[in-house]
């Protein structure tokens, strides 16, 4: 006998925003994303080698996690030879930012 099993229509997607700030400025970022782009964030950062790679990695997830007009700001910022931006915090900030993701509960909890 076959098995299968029916995964519906997904899991809902969370709507409460996920922001965080720096320089005094805060920025918003989508409520959620693709499970399968931080499936390929893991698999491209493994390629340590490599450290072109590594900060286009890190490009990416930016512009994939932050809204547009926040994604704007934040690469105005991090060019900015007055606000410096390290590769450390920038690390911190994709570190918490990958948590928030895959931390988060997809589906409300159901009411007693």
């Amino acid at each position: 006998m076959a098995k299968f099993k029916d995964f519906g229509a997904g899991s809902d997607t969370p709507q409460e925003p996920i922001s965080f700030a720096i320089h005094g400025e805060t920025f918003e970022c989508k409520p959620a994303i693709q499970g399968k782009f931080l499936l390929d964030l893991v698999a491209r950062s493994a390629n340590q080698d490599d450290p072109g790679e590594s900060a286009k990695v890190i490009g990416d997830f930016f512009k994939t996690v932050l809204s547009v007009e926040s994604y704007s700001r934040f690469t105005y910022l991090s060019e900015d030879s007055d606000k410096i931006v390290d590769v450390e915090t920038l690390s911190e900030i994709v570190g918490w930012l990958v948590e928030q993701y895959t931390d988060r509960p997809t589906q409300r909890p159901e009411l007693s």
